[in-house]
């Protein structure tokens, strides 16, 4: 295609771009009055059109333009004549301004309002005029006729838009013209009518227009879309419906319309769900085959799979209750009754609202309604449902889903904004549940609302007054809160973790000698067994209090039947151990109830594990449940695990189960290998002495150990050893799944195209890898081919491959990525020439010519040896063979016929030559660069535009050609062919030789520039492309092609899908005043963007036509460039914009496989020529392919509150519509709140709407479905998921948040994922297909590369292990792609109840397992997700993730997966969800314990004691114990999987790099810093609640935080541990005894302090600036003034402290929190009560006199302290009197401090240990005050309380402090910091330190 064409080409597009989006040069769509009706007035949808055509015609017509917005006006006003609704008073305002206006500036003199309807029918007929329309329709219709693949795409689209926008004014016109007046001229009639059918393609739809004809839409005229709509109609059993029911005249009746009629379903839900039927109905006979065009008919086979999909659910429901289907025999329900059945499910479904989150009540309500319709057609006469009919007429919504919405809503608004207890009100699933037994019958039908069910709660505030209120309970789980919760779930891990441990410990105590003495105690484990049981059932009976009086009586009897047994069976089995001790120790070794003690253990022990193993084996699963017809087995089986709808068959196929366990036994041997050698057995020997140890001179007064053999000494021992015996098998399971991970992933191929050398190195390979894996399979591709058809067959391979490769270049391009330059590099030739060989791009050829050229011109070689050497390398040999081939080709086409036979002759003597191994005799190779040179400026003409002076240049360039071949080149002998030569050079010298030159066409000019290119490019393209994103992105799918995957179906046949992404107000589009807007730093975003991304800033403006060099201002004065600009800068962040451009890409891929496979043409394996396979010129208007790509791909994005913002004329609704307009694929669902009058009361009712732009650049609804009330009753997210899913298509749904990315290339084996599906996963077919991510902020900043790098290894290495071998891989949220069908019969893709379900993406895993779902993971294909990059960010975001899982504790669905998992997928299960957060908790917990076991040894005095007498706790255990907690806290256990993802990935020597790197970076802080965020949300939420969404903000960090909202995010959740650790390290060094010394005081402690520095000072050495002296003044500064600040009602936290100190005790709410935060804090009094007693002026006493005495002592100092806070507003009228008494107290003090000095053993040493003993007794204090705050202020104690917790905090605050001023005196360590955060952004050429200090040299911002 020439020039001319390319550049008229995009000018098409750029108008196509600009009507169809009808925005202005900054994107905002155009302004006017329409646009900006309220919600109230939305139901009279014709006002909005009436003032869009106003708005229009305004220039033309401003008289009728008056006459509209009048009309409207008066529209308005019959509506709310009151101006009641929300924002309808000022719309009215507003328009009647608009109204006067016109009046006032277009009319004079009186207005004859009487000829309003004669000048409105007037401009009717100019309008028709004026646009031609009696042509508009019929040039269309030829330019479509004119075939689906022409070149004429763009223009038929711009009169397609045109006539559009045309028909739709004057069908307003026309609906204006009949309100106002009935008298219409007959002739302007008819016109009317003609008109408005030709507005029938105006109808909105979303995919399928059904309700219209549209002969515009190819996808009517699918035979597949045909056959399922005809399918659906009125049938000949069905009632015929009453004439008053009205059915649109541009469609025939159909099933629907009957199930509307017959229950009141509304009228968009049923338009909604007929699509969505029809959709799924066509893509399931797409599938089986292309019905006959003539007449389409749906197969059977395709209904069938649709009515089981979709009722499948309510079949097993039916089969779990024993109750009978709505059917008798599925076999006798034909084709129609079954699409009847499912229509009524859906539309039961499309309008259930909030109760989708209820699919077995959805069962519940399809099973009567399907009985209601049976009925009623069993009568054949048409009436209502009576359970959807009342005194307000025939309505689903209102009849039978209001009165459910209602009691649940109740109930939701009970749980006081989530602060109350789980326990005390119901969520979703306690109603579902309800519905998993018959009594759910007792409901009746239609609804008895007498029931208790539908009872509701009382409000909290009501309740609180009048004493506890009467509620419904649970059902049949209550989420208690506490950690018994962890045991109750996976009990059977901790009865093995502790049997084992209580097992090795008794053969390590026995010396390890297996005799009849350690048989007896080992067969202790007996009793140990049955008291955990115990206790097992006994919190069954605990944690089920609060739902006694509602749940199953069956369910009560078998926890309290268990409850018996366990009691009965602990007492018996402890009772005959016992006894059989007794006897052995009166010397009875034979004893008979030791025997039978042993029988009795052998056979419970024989039956245990036959049931609990045995019955886990899958083989034997089938089994037993064929044996449950016996009553004994039910029985057996009910009593040991209690039957639920869900959860059942939780078992895999046998290979798998193998896989798992062999996976965990070697985890397990390691494990107890560890423990036993390295833990248990260095233990045994000092345990013994310590017990022996007698006369401990105790250094306080004690209570325990001194008569009880040192048991506080063997627990300090102890404790340590058995926390990281409880937590290292995570240690394990890390370190063995990432070396599985590692295996798996070098198995399947990932990382063996690491860089561009490998890509370079493989390229010729790459087409036919495509060929196998995502090109649909073609039959002629044999393997048993001669050469000839193996260079055909690769050339075909190329030309079907390069039309892909080329578009992925191209989007790189547009992406800015690579430069033109290198675009013509990295593009593939089409392949369609005669040249006999595959073309290459030209990035592997460049500059082969000049080295083949040089080794020729050295070479003294023979023929064989020169052409060896050259063929060494490949693709210089394939430049040689290029160039050789074009030559002749283009010479041969060009030239006259001499010229010809020249060349004929030429090449037929170089055959020869090469035939006969004489090239090197027969040519002077050493004249090859005059060859080459005189060639190069022959194509140069060439590849030029044909002129005159060029034709006569490219003659003399042949000429001088010709003479160089003849005269220096040529050394043969001519004789042989005498007679052409001579003829030649005849012609030379008379001067006609090569006269007549052909010049090159389009084609041949294409052949010419590449020749050209490769005789010019001397420099090599090894670096191209030089971006870094570019090549990973390539090297990654070159890799995948050679990846395991399914061989992709034609895009007809493969399975259709859908994008979800929920948004809710964050970034949509960065505006020009974010970009530019400075931080305090003076850097703006844009600033930023240019510094991070150069060679992307680059590649900007030279693709906006702009110099590299340009200022940011110059492209102020271009609006395109603006709105340019704003995609850019919002590309490179995280926004809605950058997700919508990538999830796009879906269907861009789509319609260029579906052009290239040509479905249209039928057979794909038909000879189709080379043109035509590499041919995609304006694919994408192909009107084919775009109809496919549409019913195949649908993109959804949920904008939750889009209408409010767009009433609020919100940036981010002009954006949300800007994208639309610029994706027309793209639909938006929101919840409209529309306010409305009912019985002269302003009613608000909520709207679920989808909405599209249309031809005028303005939201077009298509959908408005009622909502029975606020869908916001749970969790935000799902809720707002939820409402939308509805409008989803197709079988599949990938789930995507708005801060992620998608890739072209990516998008084409989207098919091939799909097709997974139907591949073979295990036992049960796949229901979510996991997804790898790739991180893209990883490059902003080191945090940020950490956050990336432990994610990176998470979502591959992780995940690639949970899925194969363990399958417990659930749904982490993104991009996963559910099995849509499965999922939203039963109950969606996440859970929705408040709190308990704030991670509400883990769940859908979860319930997708529990429902025998499938869940696997793919690597083949990546989608990107942006990451949090800052400290504060990533904390928030990790406390979100904790908290979330502390919440997942108390979950039915945790608790009912570990009960039902077989032992080893539990524990995969366990460790791999709450276990991990349980582990890192643990790991805190052991540094606590090993620093308190030292405290208590170094302040009572028995470790000095010990060791001088025994030198015995010098022990390896110890020593292990440290050195495995020393390194849990440096992270080295989470670097694994990274390192080795590294390896894989990245080959060992840049792994190596990374991660010393990291180091250096200091990752091991940030590391150690999060382990103590999920340590502190995790038990938090566990113990006292308060998890809420977080949201943590997704820009770029890049300003400095100051050291107040460090010191209020970090305060709790680490500073105050920090502390605590720091000083028990502090009281272990002033008291503990280390003969070591100094170095053994290190070696023990450096990992703690590690640790407590880690968490102190992390936030300050991340922080941006954070060691700036003119920041960190400020920050004094700022948090001196937030600390004093006193605040008061309304004053947020982070404005005074006080109001911070009320927020971070908010969750501290219930008596259970009150008394375990009390508990908790009594471990700060064990300082005060050591340290007093090492003392000096104690003397020898070791009474309690000493400790009471500290306590008189601290109570004078809390007294002197509130002397010197005594309230200034109450000492106002004495402030003398109160000065007099504050300096006297302080004048007494310091006196009584010298005298006691002085006069008493009292040392200056003791004073500041006093101060070290009530600094944390104080705390203690504290704590326990600020729990009991409500006793507090009764007792008028609180501001005191207040007053000493500021002063802690000043305290804490100031310790913090201090180090960061003095670090802040030396310049060095801010450059060090700066170097340290940003060294990934240095690493690609960013000047950060230029950026921080805001010298920003771009004056244009």
């Amino acid at each position: 295609m020439s020039h001319v064409e390319e550049l008229w080409e995009r000018l098409v597009r750029a108008a196509l771009r600009r009507e169809r989006t009808g925005d202005d040069a900054y994107g905002k769509p155009a302004g006017g009055i329409a646009g900006n009706v309220p919600s109230a007035l939305a139901k009279n949808r014709d006002i909005d059109e009436i003032l869009r055509v106003a708005d229009e015609i305004q220039d033309d017509d401003p008289t009728v333009s008056r006459i509209l917005c009048e009309h409207a006006y008066s529209l308005s006003q019959n509506l709310d004549p009151n101006s009641e609704g929300r924002g309808v008073l000022q719309f009215k305002t507003g328009l009647m301004s608009v109204i006067k206006q016109k009046l006032a500036k277009r009319e004079v003199g009186t207005i004859d309002r009487s000829q309003d309807i004669a000048r409105l029918q007037e401009f009717y007929k100019s309008y028709r005029k004026k646009n031609n329309v009696d042509k508009l329709r019929e040039e269309e219709m030829q330019l479509r006729e004119s075939g689906a693949f022409s070149r004429n795409l763009g223009e038929l689209e711009r009169k397609t838009v045109k006539r559009k926008r045309v028909f739709a004014t004057l069908k307003v016109l026309g609906t204006v013209l009949e309100q106002l007046s009935e008298e219409i001229p007959d002739e302007l009639k008819r016109v009317m009518e003609s008109d408005s059918a030709s507005t029938e393609d105006l109808i909105a739809y979303n995919i399928i227009p059904i309700d219209a004809a549209s002969s515009t839409n190819a996808i009517v005229f699918f035979p597949e879309v045909q056959a399922a709509v005809s399918a659906l109609k009125y049938f000949s059993g069905l009632p015929e419906l009453p004439r008053a029911y009205f059915v649109s005249p541009t469609r025939r009746a159909n099933m629907l319309d009957f199930l509307q009629y017959t229950f009141g379903f509304q009228k968009d839900n049923v338009a909604n769900q007929r699509e969505h039927i029809v959709h799924l109905l066509a893509n399931e006979q797409s599938r089986l085959g292309v019905p006959d065009k003539t007449d389409p008919k749906l197969d059977e086979a395709a209904v069938q799979r649709v009515f089981i999909k979709i009722l499948e659910n309510y079949i097993n429901w039916c089969s779990y209750l024993c109750i009978q289907p709505v059917w008798s025999s599925l076999e006798a329900v034909g084709k129609e009754k079954k699409l009847l059945y499912v229509s009524l499910y859906l539309l039961i479904w499309g309008e259930a609202s909030n109760i989708r989150f209820l699919p077995e009540c959805l069962c519940y309500i399809f099973h009567h309604m399907a009985r209601e319709m049976d009925e009623i057609l069993r009568q054949k006469i048409a009436q209502t449902a009576n359970s959807c009919t009342s005194e307000n007429g025939v309505s689903f919504l209102e009849n039978v889903i209001l009165l459910l919405y209602d009691v649940i809503a109740a109930e939701a608004a009970n749980n006081d904004n989530g602060k109350a207890p789980h326990s005390s009100w119901r969520n979703y699933d306690d109603f579902n549940e309800y519905f998993w037994s018959l009594h759910c019958f007792e409901l009746s039908w239609p609804w008895r609302t007498s029931s208790s069910f539908f009872q509701k709660p009382p409000l909290r505030s009501k309740k609180m007054l009048s004493g506890r209120g009467q509620r419904q309970g649970k059902t049949s789980f209550v989420e208690h809160r506490t950690f018994f919760h962890l045991y109750h779930s996976f009990h059977r891990l901790w009865i093995f973790l502790f049997m084992m441990f209580q097992g090795l410990t008794i053969i390590a105590f026995n010396d390890g000698k297996f005799n009849a003495k350690t048989l007896r105690e080992v067969l202790s484990l007996g009793p140990t067994f049955v008291v955990m049981k115990f206790f097992e059932s006994v919190l069954d009976i605990f944690m089920m209090y609060g739902a006694y009086a509602t749940t199953r009586r069956s369910a009560l009897s078998r926890i309290f039947l268990r409850f018996l047994w366990f009691s009965l069976t602990s007492v018996f089995v402890t009772f005959l151990y016992v006894k059989a001790l007794q006897e052995e120790s009166k010397g009875d070794s034979n004893s008979l109830i030791f025997r039978f003690y042993v029988i009795v253990i052998g056979i419970y022990a024989g039956v245990q594990f036959f049931i609990s193993f045995f019955m886990r084996i899958p083989a034997c699963h089938l089994l037993t449940n064929q044996c449950d017809r016996w009553p004994l087995i039910r029985f057996v089986k009910w009593l040991r695990q209690e039957r639920h709808y869900v959860g059942r068959g939780m078992y895999e196929r046998s290979l798998d189960f193998i896989k798992y366990m062999l996976f965990w036994l070697v985890i397990l041997s390691a494990k107890f290998s560890f423990a036993y050698f390295l833990q248990i057995q260095p233990l045994v020997d000092p345990t013994r002495d310590i017990i022996k140890e007698t006369n401990i001179v105790y250094s306080w007064h004690d209570f325990v150990s001194k008569n009880n053999h040192n048991a506080l000494t063997v627990v300090s021992l102890w404790a340590p050893v058995f926390f990281i015996y409880l937590l290292d098998i995570y240690v394990f399971y890390t370190l063995v799944s990432a070396v599985w991970g590692f295996l798996l992933g070098a198995r399947a191929r990932l990382g063996e195209i690491r860089s561009l050398e490998a890509l370079q190195k493989l390229f010729e390979q790459f087409p036919g890898a495509f060929m196998d894996t995502l090109h649909v399979p073609l039959t002629n591709r044999s393997d048993q081919l001669s050469s000839v058809q193996v260079v055909e067959k690769n050339k075909v391979d190329a030309a079907r491959f390069s039309p892909f490769w080329n578009e992925i270049i191209r989007n790189l391009r547009e992406e800015d990525y690579i430069t033109n330059f290198e675009v013509e590099l990295l593009l593939m030739p089409r392949n369609s020439g005669d040249i006999p060989l595959v073309q290459w791009p030209l990035f592997l050829l460049a500059s082969k010519i000049f080295l083949a050229r040089d080794i020729a011109v050295e070479s003294k070689d023979t023929q064989d040896e020169l052409w060896d050497r050259i063929s060494r390398d490949d693709y210089m040999m394939y430049a040689v063979q290029e160039c050789y081939h074009a030559i002749k080709l283009i010479l041969t086409d060009v030239l006259d016929d001499a010229g010809r036979m020249w060349v004929e002759r030429i090449y037929d003597d170089i055959n020869a030559s090469i035939t006969n191994s004489r090239v090197h005799l027969d040519f002077r190779l050493n004249k090859l660069a005059l060859v080459i040179s005189r060639i190069t400026a022959l194509m140069g003409i060439l590849k030029e535009t044909e002129t005159p002076e060029l034709d006569k240049g490219a003659v003399r360039a042949v000429q001088d050609l010709y003479d160089v071949v003849r005269c220096d080149v040529l050394s043969l002998d001519m004789r042989d062919n005498y007679h052409t030569w001579s003829l030649l050079t005849k012609a030379r010298d008379e001067g006609h030789l090569f006269q007549k030159l052909k010049w090159p066409n389009a084609d041949l000019r294409m052949q010419v520039k590449r020749l050209y290119s490769l005789l010019t490019i001397k420099d090599s393209a090894s670096n191209v492309p030089k971006n870094l994103e570019a090549r990973r992105r390539l090297e990654f799918f070159a890799n995948s092609l050679f990846m395991k995957m399914p061989r992709a179906k034609p895009v007809r046949e493969m399975l259709s899908f859908s994008v979800f992404t929920p948004y809710y107000s964050e970034i949509v589009l960065y505006s020009m005043d974010e970009l530019l807007k400075k931080n305090e730093d003076g850097i703006s975003i844009l600033f930023y963007l240019q510094k991070i991304f150069p060679d992307e800033w680059k590649n900007f403006l030279s693709r906006i036509g702009r110099d590299e060099n340009a200022l940011d201002t110059d492209l102020f004065d271009n609006p395109s460039d603006i709105l340019e600009l704003r995609f850019w800068a919002s590309y490179r962040g995280q926004t809605l914009a950058r997700t919508v451009r990538g999830m796009m890409y879906y269907r861009k891929a789509l319609m260029l496989q579906t052009y290239l496979e040509r479905t249209t043409a039928g057979d794909l394996e038909a000879t189709v020529g080379f043109d035509e396979l590499s041919d995609t010129h304006s694919f994408d208007l192909s009107p084919e392919a775009r109809a496919q790509a549409d019913l195949k791909f649908t993109y959804l994005v949920t904008c939750q509150i889009y209408g409010k913002q767009k009433e609020e004329q919100k940036p981010e609704a002009v954006d949300i519509a800007l994208l639309m307009q610029r994706n027309e694929a793209l639909r938006v669902a929101f919840i409209d709140v529309v306010e409305t009058l009912r019985d002269g009361k302003v009613n608000t009712e909520y709207y679920s709407k989808l909405v599209k732009a249309d031809v005028n650049g303005k939201d077009k609804e298509i959908y408005s479905v009622k909502l029975p009330g606020n869908p916001k009753l749970g969790e935000g997210k799902p809720e707002n998921q939820n409402h939308a899913v509805i409008f989803t298509r197709g079988n599949a749904v990938q789930t995507i948040d708005m801060n992620q990315d998608n890739y072209f290339e990516e998008a084409l084996k989207m098919r091939n994922l799909l097709e997974e599906f139907h591949s073979d996963h295990g036992l049960r077919p796949p229901t979510i297909l996991g997804v790898r991510e790739h991180v893209f902020t990883g490059s902003v900043s080191s945090l940020a590369s950490f956050m990336s790098n432990q994610e990176t290894s998470f979502v591959t290495l992780g995940q690639r292990v949970l899925a194969n071998p363990l399958k417990v891989r659930m749904h982490y949220g993104h991009p996963d792609v559910f099995d849509r069908v499965f999922h939203i019969t039963r109950g969606g893709i996440s859970k929705a109840s408040r709190v308990i379900n704030i991670s509400e993406d883990i769940y859908s895993g979860f319930n997708s397992t529990l429902r025998q779902g499938n869940i696997t993971h793919h690597e083949y294909i990546q989608v990107g997700k942006g990451r949090d990059v800052g400290l504060n960010q990533i904390a928030l975001f990790e406390g979100k993730v904790s908290s979330g899982n502390g919440e997942q504790v108390l979950s039915r669905d945790v608790y009912r997966l570990g009960q039902l998992f077989d032992f080893f997928r539990m524990m995969s299960f366990y460790f791999t969800t709450v276990g991990y957060y349980f582990c890192t908790m643990l790991t805190v917990l052991t540094v606590y314990a090993f620093l308190y076991g030292k405290t208590y040894l170094a302040l009572s005095g028995v470790g000095e004691t010990i060791e001088e007498r025994a030198k015995i706790t010098k022990n390896t255990a110890l020593s292990t114990a440290l050195n495995t907690q020393f390194l849990f806290q440096i992270g080295i256990f989470t670097a694994v999987p990274m390192v080795l993802g590294f390896i894989l990935e990245q080959g060992f020597l840049r792994a190596v790099v990374n991660f010393v790197t990291m180091q250096f970076q200091l990752c091991t802080v940030f590391f150690t810093f999060s382990l103590g965020t999920r340590t502190h949300y995790f038990g938090r939420t566990i113990l006292h609640g308060g998890a809420r969404y977080q949201a943590t903000g997704r820009g770029f960090v890049v300003r400095h935080i100051k050291f107040s909202e460090n010191y209020r995010l970090y305060s709790r959740s680490h500073f105050v541990k920090g502390l605590e650790v720091v000083l028990l390290l502090i009281v272990y060094l002033a008291y503990g005894y280390n003969e070591g010394g100094a170095l053994s005081y290190i070696l023990l402690s450096i990992s703690s302090w590690f640790m407590a520095l880690s968490w102190l000072f992390a936030p300050y050495l991340f922080n941006p600036s954070g060691f700036e002296w003119q920041k960190v003044v400020g920050d004094f500064r700022d948090w001196t003034n937030w600390l004093l600040y006193r605040g008061g009602i309304g004053v947020k936290g982070e404005e005074s402290w006080e109001a911070w100190w009320e927020e971070e005790l908010a969750h501290i709410r219930s008596l259970g929190s009150r008394i375990a935060e009390t508990i908790l804090s009594l471990r700060f009094f064990i300082f005060q009560y050591g340290i007093v007693y090492k003392l000096n002026v104690r003397g020898t006493d070791t009474s309690l006199t000493v400790y009471g005495f500290s306590w008189v002592v601290l109570a004078v100092l809390i007294i002197l302290f509130k002397v010197f806070t005594f309230s200034q507003k109450i000492s106002v009228n004495f402030q003398l009197v109160l000065r007099f008494v504050q300096g006297l107290s302080l004048l007494v003090a310091l006196a009584g401090l010298v005298v006691a000095v002085i006069l008493t053993d009292l040392s200056v040493p003791d004073i500041f240990a006093c101060i070290l003993a009530f600094i944390p007794t104080g705390w203690g204090i504290l704590s326990i005050a600020a729990a009991w705050k409500p006793v507090m202020k009764r007792l008028g104690l609180w501001k005191f309380i207040r007053s000493i917790a500021r002063l802690y905090d000043a305290g804490m605050g100031m310790l913090i402090f201090v180090p960061i001023a003095f670090f802040s005196w030396f310049p060095f360590v801010s450059t060090f910091q700066t170097r340290l955060m940003f060294n990934q952004a240095f690493s690609r050429g960013l000047e950060i330190s230029l950026i921080l200090a805001g010298n920003n040299p771009n004056t244009g911002i």
